[in-house]
């Protein structure tokens, strides 16, 4: 066990804190997961229901540039296929297209048109704005811990995930 962590004893003993936690995770993630606050984003953005094709527009949104559709794929950590058929939907309602890949002229890149990237936008504000309103509460300084910690934590979890595959190959 790593010395910053003395008080877990081992697999049969967890951590009191963490299983203290765990239902509040729970429920958080149930209540974002199942809740409406995703199709309202969606729905004030004019996105729809459909929330793999929102997660292809925040996926390239947050890569600020164009994507393949493997890399679209990987980091939302599903398969290929699944991606096609979204970016066709995409697509079809004029909200992404796709171009030459100035690296390799056989493959396309696929990239948010301008309605596309409004859209989304309005999609995040809206987002930022319910969950800024949550927090109004809080002070400032643990707003900003909070948004540092949690992408810490999401950067080492994902890198100790995929060590984990690297270790079942």
């Amino acid at each position: 066990m790593p010395a910053e962590y003395p008080e877990a004893r081992g697999p049969g003993d967890p951590r009191p804190d963490f299983l203290a936690t765990l239902p509040r995770i729970a429920r958080l993630s149930a209540a974002i997961t199942r809740g409406r606050l995703v199709e309202r984003a969606a729905e004030e953005a004019g996105l729809g229901r459909d929330r793999s094709a929102v997660g292809v527009l925040v996926t390239l949104r947050t890569a600020d540039k164009p994507l393949r559709i493997g890399e679209i794929a990987d980091r939302m950590q599903v398969v290929g296929p699944h991606i096609t058929r979204q970016v066709q939907i995409l697509e079809k309602r004029g909200l992404v297209r796709r171009i030459p890949d100035p690296h390799d002229a056989r493959a396309r890149l696929i990239e948010p048109t301008d309605t596309g990237t409004e859209a989304v936008n309005r999609y995040l504000t809206f987002l930022f704005g319910w969950f800024t309103d949550a927090l109004a509460d809080w002070p400032r300084q643990d707003r900003d811990d909070l948004v540092r910690l949690l992408a810490r934590f999401a950067d080492d979890v994902t890198t100790r995930l995929a060590q984990l595959g690297d270790e079942e190959t």
